[in-house]
């Protein structure tokens, strides 16, 4: 076992799942807290830092749901892996639409859980590269901002996970298929409908005339590339 500096939250009302979680995350050498209820999750969650939660969603007091929720109103953007016996693909899609980076329903796999907690805390880690300038954006993956022409654009935790994967990749196209999986990990559950309507929050956000967008192109039949429009001719004008 190696220390790795990573801290991480379990909620989870199942008492045999929760001591299973908590023995092999210690050994993957993690410091772990846990949470058998709602309420006491939801306070560790708020007062503590972590890297990861891993969260259930039927839990007594508060669902994982209600505290999802208020962790990204309060502008949480703590990656969350959503661990639940709920398989619908309805529950799904709600909980990654909250802002869940990952949903792994129960019964799992325990290797392939942490193969999953790996790659979202490699994601995590990845965020502490400088800013990212594309065209009119830049993008500080520390401090999880986004500027365009100089202005700060709010963008929720999702939206600016999604707008990172492009920009890392600008100019070049990605399907639908590569930015679920990079946003929310391989194997997820989450619809390719999702990304689109990420998408059009962040035209929404970031396009001069969403309709008509310049930044984030569609490509048919394919997916989305962020445009380097820097060596276009003619500014983007901020309306005012």
């Amino acid at each position: 076992m190696t220390d790795t500096g990573r801290y991480i939250l379990v909620v989870e009302d199942d008492p045999s799942i929760l001591q299973g979680l908590e023995l092999a995350l210690r050994r993957e050498g993690y410091d772990v807290r846990c949470a058998a209820d709602g309420r006491g999750g939801l306070e560790l969650a708020r007062h503590g830092r972590w890297d990861l939660i891993i969260l259930d969603l039927m839990l007594p007091g508060i669902n994982g749901y209600e505290i999802l929720a208020a962790l990204r109103a309060a502008g949480d953007d703590t990656p969350v892996l959503i661990l639940s016996a709920r398989s619908e693909e309805m529950d799904r899609i709600r909980g990654l639409d909250l802002g869940a980076d990952d949903y792994v329903t129960k019964p799992f796999s325990l290797g392939e859980l942490l193969a999953r907690v790996r790659a979202m805390l490699r994601r995590r880690q990845r965020e502490d590269e400088s800013a990212i300038a594309v065209g009119p954006l830049v993008i500080d993956t520390a401090s999880h901002t986004v500027l365009r022409n100089g202005r700060a654009i709010e963008l929720t935790a999702t939206e600016f996970q999604i707008l990172l994967v492009l920009a890392r990749a600008a100019d070049r196209v990605l399907s639908r298929q590569r930015i679920l999986d990079a946003v929310w990990g391989p194997g997820h559950h989450g619809a390719i409908r999702t990304v689109d309507n990420f998408i059009a929050q962040l035209r929404a956000k970031l396009e001069e005339t969403p309709a008509s967008p310049r930044l984030i192109e569609t490509v048919r039949g394919f997916g989305y590339r962020l445009r380097d429009t820097s060596n276009e001719c003619g500014p983007i004008v901020t309306r005012s």
